[in-house]
């Protein structure tokens, strides 16, 4: 069952950044400056732009130290969807992976 929530997570976490960000570049096309003159607007959206930032590279130490400690491979691959699409689907991917990791680690020592 959780499996299923993170992969519904997933979806709404790709589906609903790229909502606004695919207007946001047909309008202005790919202007980092403005993108980034956008996001630290003013004061809550750098609220919110700096603590984006902070998650993703807490992420990203979470991603590469579970991932090693479960043997997980292709660990780059959440590194590069948090950047491509964000923390919304990044976190949700690992977590799928994660499980899955889990409950094929479970049925290896189930069956010793």
């Amino acid at each position: 069952m959780i499996q299923v929530i993170y992969f519904l997570l997933c979806i709404l976490g790709f589906v609903l950044p790229y909502s606004q960000l695919i207007p946001f570049t047909l309008e202005h096309g790919f202007d980092i400056k403005l993108f980034f003159e956008q996001l630290f607007a003013n004061k809550i959206s750098g609220f919110f732009g700096m603590d984006v930032i902070v998650s993703s590279l807490t992420l990203w130490a979470f991603f590469f130290w579970e991932g090693t400690r479960l043997k997980m491979q292709n660990l780059w691959v959440y590194v590069a969807c948090n950047l491509l699409v964000g923390v919304s689907l990044s976190l949700p991917l690992f977590l799928l992976m994660r499980q899955r990791q889990l409950e094929q680690h479970d049925k290896i020592i189930h069956n010793l």
